[in-house]
């Protein structure tokens, strides 16, 4: 990772308490910002068990490249570009991913969250900046005058160790079990349990033909009434998923062959070996506050969501990246404080929506009334001889990064974004609120070629469609805000004009580009008042 070429900060550490994916991310990226941090985690050091969150979004290994991991994580995982959808023996459909831009990295990777944990913890152990402690519990936190409180524990409550941390900001990354911390912040988690249970087992076997999708079975012989999901993973490993009746035994059924008779009733008669299994049940909950004073909320702390859609480590690394920026802007500041509410508006948001795209989900894989059993056998059934039914068949909506649309720091343009998601797998058309479509460019400080959005995410980036504006815009700019603003002309990163047909740009425009990569505005760069008034919204000044 290489940090950004900064003055040196002078303030105090910014407190991360987790030293899961989500903590790890966070820790990085603010150090890419000069911003120090102490990390603490109750577990005594890192437990590499099993396969648990696997499927990384592209968007979410752009994030990781930015602190030096992403090209490890796409080149060590498995790369799937096709997921595949049956009923019983007959497949209903299949989605491929497209993208808007041309970047470098897969649709979606499959690599154990042990393995990025293992990456993420390397890029660490090289910065001078993350300072983790092992084996220490947060037992409270207090928001105090300019500062918050954060009293530390050793995990063993016999050892000697425990004291108060003092810190301008903490960024909560503690998991689904933190009830003690938001109780301390008084945040509410309320949602929903699923009764239902699912087995998994990550299998290594030989099967040909798996390798590159993601497969989902309705009601398959193999498992009658019920689902199954299939992931491929690096080193020939298989992640199934089964849905399984309450009071499931998984050690019983492993002593009486039936586990063994499971399995093969997939893959047939192939040698196997189980890597790992687990039982497990969902949650559907959100926090009602992601920002509690000088306190930030991020990943399963805030959010909980059933898996089916890959929307958990996916949108906590999203929540990561949103707080580092934000809060960077403020330590140094670039920014009032008051940018730290658009993070709890923009990810709470980006949550709900996550809540509700995989509660439907849920609620059409495990159906808890007649009414919606009828509906959902009825769709299935339909889907087998209608394309139109298949629209309806829902197998988990994968991943998709949020629109900040109707974010305080977005400039609204209804010209350009939709007002609703595009069909499964396609990618959203540019425009203020969504993520900017990557491509390769000319890097304007070395000369080399690098990525665009790269580029942006050193800061506040105004992209200037027209060389004969680049003088007015940067004109316009000029100390509107207190945080250094690059303003680069489209023609200068992009000689061969490639990257205007992903954009989508339109003569005359300056697009104003946010340090997370998503657009705040695209306006008329000869307007020098409408330049500087969306550089301003884009922190909130």
């Amino acid at each position: 990772m290489e940090p950004l070429d900064l003055p040196p900060y002078t303030g105090e550490p910014v407190v991360v308490v987790g030293n899961g994916p989500v903590g790890q991310t966070t820790a990085l990226l603010l150090a890419r910002w000069g911003i120090p941090t102490r990390v603490l985690d109750h577990r005594p050091a890192r437990d590499l068990v099993g396969s648990r969150a696997i499927c990384q979004h592209r968007d979410v290994i752009d994030v990781w490249d930015s602190v030096g991991v992403g090209q490890q994580v796409a080149d060590e995982g498995v790369t799937w570009d096709l997921a595949r959808t049956f009923y019983r023996e007959h497949e209903l459909f299949s989605v491929g991913f497209t993208d808007a831009g041309r970047s470098p990295f897969p649709p979606f990777v499959n690599l154990s969250q042990c393995r990025t944990e293992e990456l993420l913890d390397e890029q660490i152990a090289a910065t001078a900046l993350v300072d983790v402690h092992w084996a220490h519990t947060a037992t409270e936190l207090r928001n105090a005058d300019q500062a918050v409180e954060v009293d530390v524990a050793p995990a063993d409550a016999t050892a000697e160790g425990a004291a108060t941390w003092r810190a301008p900001y903490a960024v909560v990354c503690a998991g689904a079990r933190s009830e003690p911390i938001r109780d301390c912040l008084e945040v509410s988690f309320d949602g929903r349990s699923f009764d239902d249970h699912f087995l998994i087992c990550d299998i290594r076997a030989d099967l040909p033909g798996w390798e590159r999708e993601r497969r989902f079975y309705f009601d398959p012989e193999w498992n009658p009434g019920r689902q199954v999901l299939i992931h491929p993973c690096p080193d020939s490993t298989y992640r199934i998923d089964w849905q399984v009746p309450a009071g499931f035994d998984v050690e019983a059924e492993a002593a009486s062959g039936a586990l063994d008779a499971r399995i093969r009733q997939i893959i047939g008669d192939v040698e196997y070996e189980i890597v790992w299994r687990s039982v497990y049940r969902f949650q559907s909950r959100c926090a009602d506050q992601m920002r509690a004073g000088r306190v930030l909320l991020a990943g399963d702390c805030a959010h909980l969501y059933a898996p089916f859609g890959a929307r958990g480590l996916n949108s906590g690394v999203a929540d990561a990246e949103n707080a580092a920026w934000k809060l960077a802007f403020v330590l140094r500041g670039w920014a009032d404080e008051r940018l730290l509410d658009s993070y709890h508006t923009e990810r709470r948001a980006a949550a709900l929506e996550n809540l509700d795209v995989t509660t439907r989900t849920m609620d059409f894989l495990v159906p808890q009334t007649e009414q919606a059993r009828r509906h959902r056998q009825d769709v299935l059934d339909r889907a087998l001889t209608d394309p139109a039914a298949r629209a309806d068949v829902d197998s988990g909506r994968l991943y998709e990064s949020f629109w900040y649309v109707d974010s305080a720091l977005t400039t609204p343009d209804p010209t350009r974004t939709p007002a609703t998601r595009p069909p499964r797998g396609q990618a959203p058309s540019p425009g203020a609120g969504v993520l900017l479509p990557d491509g390769p460019v000319i890097d304007p400080e070395s000369g080399r070629p690098a990525r665009l959005r790269t580029v942006c995410r050193r800061g506040l980036t105004v992209l200037v469609v027209d060389d004969r504006d680049v003088h007015l815009v940067r004109d316009a700019v000029r100390d509107v805000v207190a945080a250094p603003v690059a303003v680069h002309g489209l023609a200068e990163l992009d000689p061969s004009r490639s990257l205007l047909a992903s954009l989508g740009t339109r003569s005359g425009e300056a697009w104003v580009i946010r340090p997370d990569a998503a657009v705040s505005a695209i306006v008329s760069a000869s307007d020098g008042a409408a330049v500087a008034a969306a550089v301003r919204r884009t922190v909130a000044c």
